[in-house]
């Protein structure tokens, strides 16, 4: 909603400013389509030369993504905490019907319960793996840890390429806006015998380049791969949470000591309430 909005009055504000004083549009309407061909042709292409087709992929998603917003919020992460408390509880008292769920969680109904978490395959197996793991090397939960780290710390890297790979971009516009002024201005220069109305309006048209690639990278590009970078930070707390709530239980706490360490880990804009967690658990604690 808000990117909308930021849309619209980066829009209104820039070329309604310009208008405003004085300023004529049919010169930069003219000379759009040719600039936007050189620059904005030129900043794809090199786009594709510089990334992988996961990070293509994911950077041409993450504008939609952007505008969305993150996929995980409070009550996601309130389910998450009672799914792991539910499994950790499990684990405790019974580890051989802990094995059912971990094995097959699309047949488990404390996994079905909760089907946006079921749906991501990240959080699944991030949850799955870890508890395999640690009913493998319970006299060593810090191994079981560390591996947990590295796997989040790699998941935070992978998700961090899409933005890094469009803040790229918006880096290389202003220079490429440069390269298509000077294209213009060679034209210009090659039709120096016209008269001075002629040379005014093709000079114009050259600083539509770099015009063009400012605009483009600190007014669009760049803003988007912040907003995508601020996206993917918030959606890898999740992960986090996940992880605070599994080592936790590694080291053998209590189980709702557990799952209010994954509480207070989370960011505080998108973290449960201490009350409305603890009214989700006595519930479970009933229906169990």
């Amino acid at each position: 909603m808000f990117g909308m909005i930021g849309i619209v009055v980066t829009f209104a504000m820039v070329f309604g400013g310009y208008v405003l004083a004085g300023g004529h549009l049919e010169v930069i309407m003219h000379s759009l389509p040719h600039e936007m061909m050189m620059i904005g042709g030129a900043a794809l292409g090199s786009f594709l030369l510089s990334n992988e087709t996961a990070t293509i992929k994911h950077a041409l998603s993450g504008f939609g993504r952007s505008l969305k917003g993150p996929k995980w919020h409070e009550s996601d992460l309130q389910d998450v905490l009672c799914l792991l408390f539910q499994l950790l509880r499990i684990a405790r008292a019974n580890p051989v019907e802990l094995e059912g769920h971990v094995e097959e969680p699309a047949n488990s109904p404390i996994f079905q319960a909760y089907p946006k978490i079921l749906k991501d395959e990240q959080a699944v197996a991030l949850i799955t793996d870890t508890l395999r793991s640690a009913s493998l090397n319970y006299d060593d939960p810090y191994q079981v840890e560390e591996m947990l780290s590295q796997r989040i710390g790699l998941m935070n890297e992978e998700a961090m390429h899409a933005p890094h790979a469009l803040q790229n971009m918006a880096d290389a516009l202003p220079a490429l806006g440069i390269v298509a002024a000077v294209l213009g201005v060679i034209k210009t220069m090659s039709a120096i015998d016209q008269p001075p109305e002629v040379l005014g309006k093709m000079i114009g048209g050259a600083l539509v380049g770099t015009f063009l690639g400012v605009f483009l990278a600190y007014a669009l590009v760049a803003p988007f791969a912040q907003r995508l970078q601020a996206v993917m930070k918030q959606d890898q707390s999740f992960y986090d949470v996940i992880k605070s709530v599994l080592v936790a239980g590694l080291h053998q706490h209590a189980t709702n000591l557990c799952v209010e360490v994954g509480r207070q880990s989370a960011p505080e804009h998108v973290r449960p309430s201490f009350g409305n967690l603890e009214n989700a658990l006595r519930e479970l604690k009933r229906a169990s």
